[in-house]
């Protein structure tokens, strides 16, 4: 049935900040969907508080509220605005269990509002455990024996009759957050309080074990009418027990017989049918390895993170079509965007093979625990496609960017088949690389199956990869054994390293034999009809349909994505890549993108006028240039890793637009910079380069302690620290050097100030400065991780006046033409440099929007030849917003056991959120309640703060005493306070006898502890105990003074408790 003609103004609920679980690949579903209600002419009203996405953009949606995602919030946006319905499935498991809320709550039916896409009682019988469990016993389809829960002792007894171990699931909840698999009394009890704190409705669903049998998942559509389609299924290399986000995922399922493909797909459309879903869903299985026994493990009856996975492996566009079946369309109404011809109701078909990784946070949590389970941690992944798994796998194991490029990569020749039995034992992110090693070391393929449950097609795919590396080395290297090495996908450079020649001479003997790669488009029909999409990957071998030969009428663009999300290289990057990229052929460009991020915007088949799915190394980049020869290549939109392939573009005589490579290098190269502030005027700390811990020791007594050490050319402050002795020098630097550094290291005097950060635009004789930012924590905690004010609000004119004038000289110095970011430190009057990065940075897409200067797509105008001043902007400093926007930092610690919490100049943070409000204080305290922070609960707090903080203790106790709150500290800390008569009561040590500060934090009556930890990065403190403690059981911990602070502000005006002020940002 055509569209519903009731629909006219419809709220879209986001999914807020990117956390471990619940990331880019919302903003993704988001986005289409909302231009897909656009194009239908229906009225989009967004709510969401992440200002890094593309979704949050102004014309994206008509009205776009970046506010606190509560249900208040929405209560006040829907009296607003009035719209007639809202669509929850978008915004991931936040948006999902916000429309419940209203939905159950009564307001929705109040105000005459209807929920779009599944209904309430479809999505409580999917996510409610209890109801689903009844639901699948009614059809006859199987579930794993389990019980929900609502208390630990419940749990124990179920325990008890059905035999460990067992798998628990709170409900309610994203990414497995607080599930687990328990194998003992000890684990359940653990896991269970965890658990059912976590989740919305306090019950937690505890089920027999199936650990090992084959997870399968099948996306799946059905519309209004009952039509269903699958759209693609998905099988896990790692079996049931590691939670699909990181596992390593192919797709189509590959070792699967027909007849247990048609009897899963069978029964996910009876599940839909019955669940009565309408849109986009998803259904995961547990198959048994050899009996055909299986059990349905859960339905998601949103778009998911698999939905993204799915959109990007077939071309179906699952948000879009999902967004259109909501409007009350049905699959036979909707054509195919992709192919224009066929229609929605058409399953793709796939005639070649893709394999996602999970990109993991292991490199920056060192500590941290690299086990996998079913709580997920990773915070990003990479796809790659070829026509063979091999080849997919190898492809997808050099986009990663985490310095692997084969299956040699992590070493474990050292082991003896005793020790990898053992180690195979582990799940952890090496698996693949020690199961190469076990077969190296000639473990059989059953017994490897054994320990591992990995399915033995997979084990025999890697034994080829490990058959090529031996033939590499050992055989002569014969044209045919190049072409069968490429054809698996073995980079030049891997080969190289071999076969012990050089990498120019392997890429020589390929020229010379004709073997070099060829793209493949993306075809959802298997060639059945002929799609239109260019959308390609690369094989060896075969026809090339990318056309080469094809008249240029237009010039041509290469914008470098900036591949897998991690900490530190966020989504930010992908809006920025995505913005020039809609500049570009706005200015009548043809627009190619080389990408291998499945969750972002910037690899939608409509972005780009060409998409390559590729990896992002030198030799993957050239080969897609000696096919579409661009005029230039744009570096400064793709983050660090745009950035390293600057020098080899260079080298293909790819011209860099925007920027030179050698300018960038003078911001990076540390005597070269000098230079240039030498010559400018503008000072910065002292310091100096260094390659060994000798000589940075004897740096850093020159300059007198404390100091900071960090890699140069780095993003996201990677391996930087505070040492405050010899002995933390030499242990920094062991860190850092572990991966060789062809760049020397930076060890500085280290300023402690307030830390100022400007985007500017520079075209090469004007700049314009949309904005000044503050952090609130002072120097040394890095600018990802702090909250930041905009306008700058403690700063007087002066400092404002030579903050412009230095990004003016610097941006002149270094002829930026585009983006230029840099931060400044103020010491009083004082200002000095910290660092200058010549390309596009995280704050970006917050400063665009907070002020409504859209620079990405100016700083492109300015890449193509335009200047400010015909942009129609005056230079300089733009005039204050008469708002404040203030930016929060959003972390996942909880998510990853054992990773030290307290921050410090590495950049921990996975995302963030906006409060904007008219005054100071409503901002701060919507920026906090983004982040979840919602407090006053108990009004009980833990203190405990290093010598040097006492003094600003006794001032924030005294604010959180009038209050009302009551404070525990441990001893020195409470002696201060007392002294200073704030009341404090004392708690002991850990190591101290009961009641400890342990005991207190276990109590589960606390709802914050300030600690401030003591230099140096000791395990056994207590204080790395206390934070991991408090974060895995609730509690909001503070590390800074100036956050808490901050957070004390927050609450003594939200005492008052009056209505919020809502700003339509696309308004601005």
């Amino acid at each position: 049935m055509p569209k519903n003609p009731n629909v006219k103004r419809v709220m879209v609920i986001g999914s807020g900040p990117i956390v471990i679980g619940q990331a880019a690949e919302f903003d993704y579903a988001g986005t289409q969907a909302c231009r897909s209600l656009k194009e239908e002419g229906v009225e989009v009203i967004l709510v969401n508080s992440n200002p890094a996405t593309i979704m949050t953009d102004k014309d994206i949606a008509d009205k776009v509220y970046i506010e606190p995602l509560t249900v208040k919030v929405l209560e006040q946006i829907i009296e607003k605005e009035k719209p007639d319905s809202i669509l929850p499935t978008l915004g991931g498991q936040a948006g999902l269990n916000l429309g419940m809320e209203l939905e159950e709550s009564g307001f929705l039916a109040a105000h005459g509002v209807t929920l779009l896409g599944t209904t309430a009682a479809t999505i409580r019988n999917a996510e409610g455990r209890q109801e689903f469990k009844d639901l699948m016993e009614r059809i006859g389809e199987p579930c794993a024996a389990s019980k929900v829960v609502e208390n630990v002792e419940d749990g124990i007894e179920f325990t008890n009759t059905i035999g460990y171990p067992v798998v628990l699931r709170p409900a309610y909840t994203l990414g497995g957050s607080g599930g687990g698999i328990a194998h003992n009394q000890v684990e359940l009890e653990e896991i269970l309080e965890n658990g059912l704190r976590l989740s919305r409705v306090g019950q937690v669903l505890v089920e027999r074990c199936i650990a090992g049998w084959k997870e399968i998942e099948y996306e799946v559509m059905r519309d209004s009418a009952g039509n269903c389609i699958t759209v693609c299924n998905m099988e896990n290399i790692d079996p049931v027990g590691v939670h699909t986000g990181d596992s390593i995922v192919v797709a189509p399922s590959q070792t699967l017989s027909d007849k247990e493909y048609q009897m899963l797909r069978t029964s996910a459309l009876n599940i839909i049918n019955e669940l009565k879903i309408t849109g986009g869903c998803n259904v995961q299985f547990a198959l048994h390895p050899t009996s055909f026994e299986y059990c349905v493990i859960e339905v998601n009856p949103r778009v998911s993170r698999s939905s993204a996975l799915a959109s990007k492996a077939t071309g179906y566009p699952i948000a879009k079509v999902a967004a259109k079946i909501a409007l009350g369309y049905t699959l036979d109404e909707i054509k195919n965007a992709i192919t224009q011809k066929t229609y929605a109701s058409f399953e793709p078909t796939l005639d070649y093979c893709v394999v996602k990784i999970p990109r993991l946070p292991f490199d920056k949590f060192i500590t941290a625990k690299r086990t996998l389970t079913t709580q997920m941690k990773a915070t990003g992944e990479v796809m790659s496609i070829c026509d063979n798994f091999e080849g997919a796998l190898m492809k997808a194991i050099r986009s990663l960017e985490q310095h692997v490029d084969c299956l040699l990569s992590y070493d474990f020749s050292a082991l003896s088949q005793e020790e990898l039995r053992e180690r195979l034992k582990v799940v952890d992110d090496q698996r693949i690389w020690v199961i190469a090693e076990a077969l190296r070391k000639g473990i059989s393929y059953e017994e490897i199956h054994e320990i591992t449950m990995i399915d033995v097609w997979f084990i025999d795919k890697l034994a080829i990869l490990v058959e090529m590396e031996e033939a590499l080395k050992t055989k002569e290297l014969t044209p045919e054994l190049l072409k069968e090495a490429k054809r698996i996908e073995f980079p030049d450079n891997v080969i190289a390293r071999l076969t012990g020649k050089t990498e120019e001479e392997i890429k020589q003997m390929r020229q010379q034999n004709g073997i070099k790669a060829v793209y493949k488009m993306v075809d959802t029909c298997a060639a059945e009809f002929a799609a239109s999409t260019p959308y390609y990957y690369s094989v060896y071998g075969g026809e090339c349909e990318a056309a080469e030969g094809a008249e240029k009428t237009r010039k041509k663009v290469l914008v470098l994505g900036s591949g897998p999300i991690r900490i530190g290289q966020g989504i930010e990057f992908d809006y920025c890549s995505v913005h020039a990229t809609w500049a570009f052929s706005k200015a009548g460009y043809e627009t190619i993108i080389i990408n291998n991020n499945p969750e972002t915007v910037s690899t939608d088949f409509d972005i780009a006028d060409k998409l390559y799915f590729e990896p992002l190394t030198p030799e993957d980049v050239e080969s897609i240039v000696n096919i579409e020869h661009p005029d230039g290549a744009v570096v400064q939109f793709g983050g660090q890793t745009a950035i390293k392939l600057t020098e080899s573009l260079m080298k293909m005589g790819v011209p860099i637009l925007g920027t030179k490579a050698e300018d960038v290098d003078a911001a990076e190269d540390r005597e070269l910079f000098d230079e240039i502030l030498e010559q400018t005027g503008i000072p910065r700390a002292a310091g100096g380069t260094v390659y060994t811990a000798e000589e940075a020791k004897a740096v850093a007594n020159r300059l007198g302690y404390p100091v900071l050490v960090r890699p140069s050319y780095v993003l996201g402050g990677q391996g930087m620290q505070i040492a405050i002795s010899d002995s933390e020098i030499e242990e920094f630097m062991e860190i850092i050097n572990r991966i060789a550094q062809d760049h020397p290291i930076l060890v500085d005097k280290y300023l402690q100030g307030k830390e100022i950060e400007v985007d500017a635009v520079c075209d090469g004789t004007d700049i314009l400065i949309p904005g000044i930012m503050e952090h609130i924590e002072r120097t040394g905690v890095h600018s990802g991780d702090s909250i930041s004010v905009y306008p700058a609000h403690t700063i007087g004119k002066i400092v404002k006046d030579k903050i412009a004038e230095y990004t003016r000289r610097l941006a002149m110095a270094l002829h930026v033409k585009g983006l230029i970011n840099i931060q400044f430190i103020a010491i009083g009057e004082d200002v000095y440099v910290i660092e200058v990065n010549p390309r596009s940075s995280r704050t970006v897409p917050y400063i665009s929007k907070v002020t409504g200067i859209p620079i990405v797509d100016l700083a492109t105008e300015v890449i193509i030849g335009k200047t400010i001043k015909e942009l129609g902007y005056k230079p300089g400093l733009q005039p204050e917003a008469e708002y404040y926007a203030i930016k929060m930092p959003v972390f996942s610690f909880e998510k990853i056991r054992g990773a030290e919490i307290s921050l410090g100049p590495e950049m921990k943070s996975t995302g963030e959120c906006l409060g904007i409000a008219k005054t100071f204080n409503e901002a701060l305290y919507k920026a906090f309640l983004g982040a979840g922070v919602n407090l006053p609960k108990y009004k009980n707090l833990i203190m405990t703060v290093k010598d040097a903080d006492k003094g600003e203790a006794i001032e924030i106790g005294r604010r959180f005493e009038k209050l009302g709150y009551t404070i525990y500290a441990t001893r020195s800390t409470a002696a201060a306070l007392n002294e200073a008569g704030v009341k404090a009561r004392k708690v002991n040590k850990i190591s101290q006898e009961s009641p400890t500060v342990m005991d207190l934090i276990l109590g589960h009556k606390i709802d914050l502890v300030i600690d401030t930890p003591t230099q140096g990065r000791d395990k056994t403190r207590d204080g790395f105990l206390i934070r991991r403690t408090s974060i895995e059981t609730g509690v909001n911990v503070i590390t800074a003074m100036d956050t808490a602070r901050a957070l004390v502000t927050s609450l003594e005006n939200n005492e008052k408790d009056e209505q919020l002020t809502l700003v339509d940002i696309a308004t601005l």
